[in-house]
């Protein structure tokens, strides 16, 4: 929403106005249509600020700072089936002003997109991602299914805001095979939580490999806003670069948001990539609730992915995989004084070729901040 300076200083005028009268000349002056004409005037000045604005605003006067997220994803509580990527965690620490290690600065300097300033924030994740066949009963080998594959992994990140854009980096360092501990992972939870059987083909697992991922994001938050009464709809744009041996692909999508107005910032929560990530940043009061929905869609164009095409440098099971791969979501999320909780219900399309059915897996996060 774009206002002229001449009728930008006018509202302002009235508003030191209404400021200036006692209680009784402002209930004499003001009726109900009045006081609602200042409400929207309120969202109009907020609607000017460009997102870093906001967001500098909100970190000089925070006493919170510090957000740790810990998000599952399962096709157990998405109703899909125990197949192809099957399971996945994250722990994320995400820091508004921790300083940056030095090595993730300088890496950071030579990205021409990237800005650093006061709203440049760290983030610090460990993770681990399972994905198996469509049948765990059998020890033989399933040459036209894809493979068994676990990716343990530690990564360190920046998030910064430029005007009314926020880019995101991402460094990641992992293992691939026996050493990622996804076969010891899966059958501690199939057998002491879940019903599901005990997977049985992880000797035809890929083969331990290190693996590194470079990822760059860039996300546009308020590339189109819509109050609408006491809410507000948000719809976000977003384009994204992975490079690596585990993952190389280049996508694009967007997200929709819709909640109360209230001039807070809410961010989606953590995911595990390749689905759409957030920072997991959520500005509710003490002792308040808020609460917001979203959906969105990404689509990438993916040349490796190591879990279909196989190890690198080694022989090992691998699948012909498909080139276009697409993703979509819908979600919530509850946040009531220092914690909130979200759900993605996702939807991912047929990653190769002999891949009987899309995926379909859902992500539960709980996020606190201090």
């Amino acid at each position: 929403m774009i206002i002229s300076k001449q009728k930008l200083l006018a509202k302002l005028t009235i508003l030191c106005m209404a400021l200036c009268l006692t209680p009784a000349m402002a209930d004499e002056a003001f009726d109900t249509s009045g006081r609602e004409k200042l409400e929207e005037l309120k969202r109009e000045l907020n609607d000017i600020q460009t997102v870093e604005q906001k967001v500098r605003s909100r970190v000089k006067n925070a006493d919170d700072n510090n957000y740790l997220s810990f998000s599952v994803e399962n096709d157990a509580i998405g109703g899909g089936e125990d197949a192809n990527y099957t399971s996945g965690i994250r722990l994320t620490y995400f820091d508004v002003e921790t300083p940056m290690p030095p090595v993730i600065d300088e890496l950071a300097e030579a990205v021409p997109t990237f800005d650093i300033n006061t709203t440049t924030s760290t983030f610090f994740t460990l993770g681990q991602n399972i994905f198996t066949p469509s049948n765990i009963e059998t020890r033989s080998a399933q040459p036209d299914d894809r493979p068994y594959a676990g990716w343990l992994y530690g990564s360190v990140g920046l998030t910064t805001i430029t005007k009314n854009h926020l880019d995101e980096l991402e460094f990641t360092l992992g293992v691939v095979g026996p050493q990622s501990l996804a076969e010891q992972a899966q059958k501690l939870i199939h057998n002491n939580v879940t019903d599901s059987p005990s997977p049985k083909g992880w000797s035809n697992q890929l083969e331990f490999e290190p693996g590194l991922i470079a990822s760059w994001q860039r996300r546009w938050p308020v590339w189109y806003t819509n109050n609408i009464g006491p809410f507000r709809l948000r719809a976000e744009p977003n384009i994204n670069v992975s490079l690596g041996n585990i993952y190389t692909y280049a996508g694009t999508g967007a997200t929709l948001t819709f909640g109360p107005f209230k001039d807070r910032i809410q961010d989606t929560p953590p995911r595990v990539r390749p689905a759409m990530a957030g920072t997991g940043f959520f500005d509710s009061p003490d002792n308040d609730l808020t609460w917001f929905l979203f959906t969105g869609f990404d689509g990438r164009a993916v040349a490796r992915n190591i879990f279909l095409d196989g190890n690198t440098f080694k022989d090992s099971p691998d699948i012909d995989k498909n080139y276009l791969v697409g993703d979509a979501n819908v979600g919530f999320a509850i946040a009531y004084d220092d914690y909130r909780i979200a759900y993605t219900l996702n939807y991912r399309t047929k990653e190769f070729e002999e891949q009987e059915d899309p995926a379909v897996f859902g992500s539960l996060t709980f996020s606190t901040r201090f």
